[in-house]
């Protein structure tokens, strides 16, 4: 299911919504959840007549017996509902500073909404409160060859802007299943990590600058053309990974890489997961500065992708599988080291078996394997989806663990993710909704991921559906200071509220 149609007025829109109406929507929010709405002002006509007038009518969406809102309403999994009457899709970065002043003073509730690709319910109301719809903002402004900077809207489609980075021969240092649908601007709201944080870090350490509208209509400039500029605290910091709880990002500015001209990948098959733990050793061994992405797949992720798109496989199924990168310069020098890696791993015994490219439409073609895994899994019927950071030696041995912990009711319990940054992506299918499914989950998993000090969340953030258990990761402390953040930024608590912080 593709989500950039939904974020289009007219017919797009409307198919959009009768997909959902066809595949069942969830209960509403607030009411499966009992949440208490704040004491927020309802929208009234003078408000719509404000906004139109600033922005245009056309850009006013209003909930008028129709079902357009209804996509802006639902998540991406279909696991939450909001009950906005109003989407707002304002051009300008002054459109959405005049928008949120004029919220703030009347203390109306806004949520910010990207390409809605989330998994954690941060990009739908958790009531009525006013989408505020990026999508117009879809500019890519700069992009320098010499330097390598890269500038561009919130809204800016990730796929999009690395193909025109590419034009200059540089790539996004972030890369996503969901690429050609999600904005970069909801990806550095919510720190995603992706397929290739092995090669180019986190998102964090990339983006150069931001430009954010504060809770009160504030433009803070904290736009840089520089890798190295330490002049006093890098505002820049409180906005990555904040869920647009703290204020919206505008615009921003990257720093991109050079394309490789050079890029294999091995798509092998192991026996047992410390197998998997000895390759991986051995990968950043042999294959040290060429190495660029390391992903674990088990047999029933394998097994959902190859099924529910009708994929083959280049290898038979086993236990375990790992798709192994190298992006470099030199395709011979590249060739032999991955050789010389894959000899030794099958020597040993750990790697079974296996097969490697160079081929561009193969490359593409082994990873859609990994990269159809979500939207397979979903296509189970109804499904759990978990992202958490785990110690390397312990990474797998959740799955197991659940599995026997929720037993008969579950359909499928597999995982897969990025081995090289420790992300474990944990997915539990059933053929519908289950109540009693979820409540053996949660909080037993978190919980189980604690006493191993692991992460609740390793990329898609905490959104709404994870906020009960960020005192698994953070402490007492912790959590206070960022409430006080929250406090001082957005003393109305207008900006996409009972998210990340209850």
């Amino acid at each position: 299911m593709r989500f950039q149609s939904m974020l289009k007025f007219g017919n797009g829109v409307r198919n959009q919504c009768r997909m959902y109406m066809a595949s069942g929507l969830p209960e509403f929010t607030q009411k499966h959840y009992n949440v208490k709405r704040n004491n927020y002002a309802i929208v009234d006509d003078k408000d719509v007549n404000f906004f139109g007038s600033l922005m245009g009518a056309q850009y006013v969406l209003q909930d008028a017996g129709t079902d357009d809102l209804l996509c802006y309403n639902v998540d991406f999994l279909r696991s939450v509902r909001g009950n906005s009457k109003l989407v707002l899709r304002p051009g300008t970065t002054q459109e959405i500073s005049e928008i949120l002043k004029y919220c703030n003073k009347r203390h109306l509730a806004v949520c910010p909404q990207g390409g809605n690709t989330g998994l954690v319910g941060g990009a739908v109301p958790v009531c009525d409160e006013i989408i505020l719809s990026m999508a117009r903002l879809n500019k890519v402004l700069n992009i320098d060859e010499i330097t390598g900077i890269a500038s561009c809207e919130a809204a800016c489609i990730l796929e999009n802007f690395d193909a025109k980075a590419r034009e200059k021969g540089l790539v996004v240092p972030i890369d996503l299943g969901a690429k050609s649908s999600c904005h970069i601007g909801g990806n550095l709201s919510t720190n995603a990590g992706g397929l290739r944080v092995l090669r180019y870090g986190n998102l964090h350490g990339s983006v150069l600058g931001v430009e954010v509208v504060l809770a009160n209509g504030t433009i803070l400039d904290l736009m840089s053309n520089f890798k190295k500029d330490n002049t006093g605290y890098h505002l820049k910091h409180l906005f990555i990974g904040s869920e647009g709880t703290l204020g919206i990002i505008t615009k921003l500015a990257i720093l991109c890489q050079t394309v490789s001209s050079s890029v294999h990948v091995a798509f092998v098959g192991l026996n047992s997961f410390d197998s998997v733990l000895k390759t991986f050793l051995n990968a950043k061994r042999y294959l040290g500065e060429i190495l660029s992405a390391c992903e674990l797949i088990d047999e029933r992720s394998l097994d959902a992708s190859v099924k529910q798109y009708n994929l083959k496989s280049p290898i038979e199924n086993y236990p375990f599988h790992m798709l192994i990168e190298t992006s470099g310069s030199n395709a011979i020098h590249d060739s032999e080291k991955l050789n010389f890696f894959l000899e030794h791993c099958m020597n040993s015994g750990d790697i079974l078996n296996g097969t490697v490219t160079n081929e561009v439409n193969k490359i593409q073609e082994i990873w859609k394997l990994r990269e159809l895994i979500p939207t397979a899994l979903i296509r189970d019927g109804f499904c759990f989806k978990y992202d958490i950071s785990l110690p390397l030696r312990s990474f797998y041995d959740i799955v197991p663990v659940l599995e026997g912990h929720v037993g008969k009711l579950a359909k499928r319990v597999c995982g897969y993710g990025h081995l090289g940054d420790s992300n474990l992506h944990l997915n539990v299918s059933c053929e519908e909704y289950s109540r009693e499914l979820y409540e053996r989950i949660e909080p037993f998993i978190y919980e189980h991921t604690a006493k191993l000090k692991g992460s609740v969340s390793a990329e898609h953030g905490i959104g709404f559906t994870k906020k009960n258990y960020l005192k698994y990761s953070k402490s007492s402390e912790a959590i206070t200071m960022m409430r006080e953040v929250k406090k001082l930024l957005d003393p109305s608590g207008i900006l996409n509220p009972y998210k990340v912080l209850n």
